[in-house]
């Protein structure tokens, strides 16, 4: 492997262009997943390919193939030296491209049991037995459960003389439980919606879960939420549980501070931002508590690594601090426009795509409240948990969102259960709005395996670390679009 590198690096020294990199990855990949005592998908993939990335004159060309040898390098890269080329012509010059001095090392994650060894037989009768008790509740119509493992090996090496190699093992799981009656329908997950929760840890992180001894709840609470007050629609306090945290994060702060969808060379799913580069240093995106970081360097989180597809290693950056908008998402090339070096957030689906700036773990700091202690401190509110939908606009400011379950809060009490409950609001107003979040006690990473970005699309693995926080003066109840 290394000979097969180092000489298309050297042919593209000879060639003298600005610089060249290339990645190759091998994939594999498994996935289980369990519908009404039935098993309705398991696959297993397995895929090896490289990319080569030419800047020429300050344009980019790109090409990949699947077939590993000499020849076929060598006339990949022919091809993506003529992409650049083309595009240099056609007036794609003027990248800056700052030189780095050589990125030289090795990453894996840490892991006891590595998923796909773990026999499909093991994994089958867990899921199998989790589906069959939520299916035996009279009321659930749809008993589901879901399993994923996957492993990526990656080689880069560059022109500059960086060589990284990298070796990424992420895992997890999940259950469903979905009440039908004669008007309605209703869910419940655990540990969160859309297939569960997911780690870059090994199948210790599956059995942590511990998913069969809260299928009895989740399936009662769905069934409850049949029955269930509708969420009143009204002006007040909300409470988010960490999960729901998470997807508010994701959303509304992390999509928004990618650089390139700042600068307009991104905008595909929900595609843009309202922050500017001159923002930052300056503008207020939350109140004085809210503290966010980008850190890819946090044990087990699904945006955890050790080098991004630029050779830069992990770093952990702060990004709001004390409210105040200090950091952005970057890569060697946008990096330059905050007068700033990359802090290593390229990332690339697969071998065969170029690699874009995509959220790391953007995580909410710990705040020192409890949870109880929070609630009790409302007099009145609504206390919400587990995402259920999500609509935001292209520039990331006006959102909505749903959620599964709820609960009125009154007199620093938890209420009745409140069914379909959702929240409104513009962006750098609802985090101004926050003045409470809950302890390290409480603070939890969330792995979401299914952010979308790109055109071709791609699929990235990030991570969001947080905790239950509060938000004053929302309006929540709004049906409209969800």
């Amino acid at each position: 492997m290394k000979e097969l590198i180092q000489n298309i690096l050297d042919i593209a020294k000879l060639k003298k262009v600005d610089y060249a990199d290339i990645r190759v990855v091998h994939r594999r990949t498994e996935e289980i997943g369990i519908k009404n005592g039935k098993v309705e998908a398991f696959t297993s993939d397995e895929d090896l390919g490289f990319g080569i990335r030419v800047l020429y004159r300050g344009a980019w060309g790109f090409a990949s193939s699947s077939k590993l040898t000499k020849t076929e390098i060598e006339k990949i890269f022919g091809k993506a030296l003529n992409i650049a080329k083309a595009s240099f012509r056609g007036g794609g010059q003027g990248v800056n491209f700052p030189p780095l001095s050589p990125k030289v090392g090795q990453y894996t994650t840490p892991f006891s049991i590595h998923p796909l060894d773990v026999a499909p037989e093991e994994k089958l009768n867990l899921l199998l037995t989790c589906e069959e008790i939520l299916r035996n509740h009279k009321g659930i119509k749809i008993a589901e459960a879901f399993m994923g493992s996957y492993y990526m090996a990656k080689t880069f090496a560059s022109t500059e003389g960086s060589y990284v190699e990298q070796t990424i093992v992420e895992c997890g799981a999940g259950i469903s439980a979905t009440a039908i009656n004669d008007t309605e329908m209703q869910i419940r997950s655990y540990p969160n919606s859309f297939r569960g929760n997911f780690a870059t840890k090994g199948y210790e992180w599956i059995k942590g879960l511990d998913l069969q001894s809260h299928t009895e709840r989740i399936a009662e609470e769905a069934i409850q939420l049949l029955s269930a007050t509708p969420c009143p629609s009204k002006t007040t306090t909300l409470i988010l549980d960490g999960s729901q945290v998470a997807l508010q994060i994701h959303e509304s702060i992390g999509h928004p501070i990618e650089l390139d969808r700042i600068l307009g060379t991104e905008a595909s799913y929900a595609g843009t931002s309202f922050i500017k580069p001159e923002m930052v240093g300056s503008f207020r995106y939350g109140s004085e508590m809210v503290n966010v970081v980008a850190d890819a360097t946090y044990p087990g989180g699904l945006g955890t690594f050790g080098y991004d597809d630029e050779g830069i290693p992990a770093q952990r950056v702060p990004i709001i601090s004390q409210g105040i908008l200090v950091n952005l998402l970057t890569s060697r090339e946008t990096a330059s426009v905050l007068g700033k070096e990359s802090n290593g957030t390229m990332r690339a689906d697969g071998w065969n795509r170029i690699p874009l700036i995509r959220m790391t773990n953007i995580n909410l700091e710990p705040g020192e409240w409890t949870l109880e202690d929070m609630i009790a401190d409302t007099e009145e509110g609504v206390f919400l948990s587990t995402n259920r939908s999500w609509s935001i606009d292209d520039q990331r400011i006006n959102f909505q969102f749903g959620t599964e379950i709820g609960w009125e809060v009154q007199n620093g009490k938890i209420g009745k259960m409140i069914k379909n409950p959702t929240y409104t609001g513009i962006t750098p107003q609802f985090w101004n709005s926050c003045d409470a979040i809950a302890n390290r006690n409480y603070w939890q990473m969330w792995g979401t395996p299914n952010c979308g970005k790109g055109e071709p699309g791609q699929v990235a693995h990030v991570g969001h670390g947080a905790s239950p926080a509060r938000f004053r003066n929302v309006r929540v109840g709004v049906m409209n679009n969800v």
